[in-house]
């Protein structure tokens, strides 16, 4: 990976560590489908006009179709799922989910592109999935009424929510690789918001939101959806779908520093365990651990499995 690209993926883990900050600010007052209504919204609205003055709008209609698909798979369903969750579990639970991210789009690729999937990155898989089994370990009830009930729910929200950031990394690389960054940014958050809007208007609170949860909703679409967004679509572009998923490793950590510093979570023995095997899992299936320089180079140049 390139120092450009190096530099867009840890400012891009910052940047997303912080939208589960403000998801847990907002979503309490707005509701997790109208406040994601508002978060893509305001993104579709800060780079629509730019795309505008870019001259990308017939690149945005020949690829609607695809955009469509893409807006609702990595925003408009994984958001909404990831709103709900916040409301029972902490933002370092919540990040340690969503680090599979790049486990789901390796498997979709196998099953889907025919992706070669190193022994490796099988071993990753499971491990992955025994990482979430001792997170979720003591904390699962199917008991209706109670917290662990509400936590559980959360937790598979979240999980759901991987599945489709997954499925939408291998769609925009499949469907939208020559298409720019820009287009699919602000075409993705156009689509989410169409496809979100009559739920939310549904949904809308009776309570009107105050000036923080406000401002909180508006940083999720500029700075944590619009920017964000473009980061990720280019790293996409340059480095593929998987390289550019391996961004999830890094949010447990700035997630849970966000959450620790600002809203006074703790950090369990238990999440600590958890996410440690759920972060080797997914480094085996990124091939980020015992890759020669020459497979690396190889992995990094096609953006597929080495």
């Amino acid at each position: 990976m390139k120092s450009r690209d190096l530099t867009d993926l840890l400012l891009l883990a910052v940047i997303w560590g912080a939208s589960y900050l403000f998801l847990r600010l907002a979503v309490p007052a707005f509701g997790p489908v109208a406040l994601i209504e508002v978060r893509v919204g305001v993104a579709a609205l800060t780079l629509f006009p730019l795309l505008a003055w870019r001259g990308g709008l017939a690149e945005l209609r020949a690829h609607a179709g695809s955009l469509l698909l893409v807006g609702t798979f990595n925003s408009a369903l994984p958001f909404v799922l990831l709103a709900y969750g916040l409301l029972h579990i902490t933002t370092g639970t919540a990040a340690i989910i969503n680090a599979m991210v790049p486990l789901w789009a390796g498997l979709i690729g196998w099953a889907w592109l025919r992706e070669r999937l190193a022994w490796r990155q099988w071993v990753g898989l499971l491990l992955g999935v025994l990482g979430v089994v001792v997170l979720v370990w003591g904390r699962v009830s199917f008991k209706p009424g109670t917290e662990a009930f509400d936590a559980t729910l959360g937790i598979g929200a979240c999980l759901l929510g991987t599945v489709g950031y997954g499925l939408a990394a291998i769609l925009t690389k499949r469907l939208l690789g020559g298409v720019s960054a820009w287009t699919t940014a602000a075409g993705s958050q156009l689509a989410a918001t169409l496809v979100l809007l009559p739920f939310a208007l549904l949904t809308w609170p009776a309570q009107p939101p105050g000036v923080v949860s406000w401002s909180a909703a508006i940083a999720l679409g500029v700075i944590c959806t619009a920017i964000a967004y473009l980061l990720y679509f280019r790293l996409i572009r340059r480095v593929g779908p998987v390289q550019a998923s391996s961004v999830t490793l890094l949010l447990p950590v700035t997630a849970a520093l966000w959450g620790v510093l600002v809203l006074g979570e703790s950090v369990t023995a238990q999440v600590l365990v958890g996410g440690a095997i759920v972060l080797a899992g997914t480094a085996l299936a990124l091939n980020l651990v015992g890759l020669s320089k020459r497979s690396a180079a190889r992995a990094t140049r096609e953006g597929d499995p080495a």
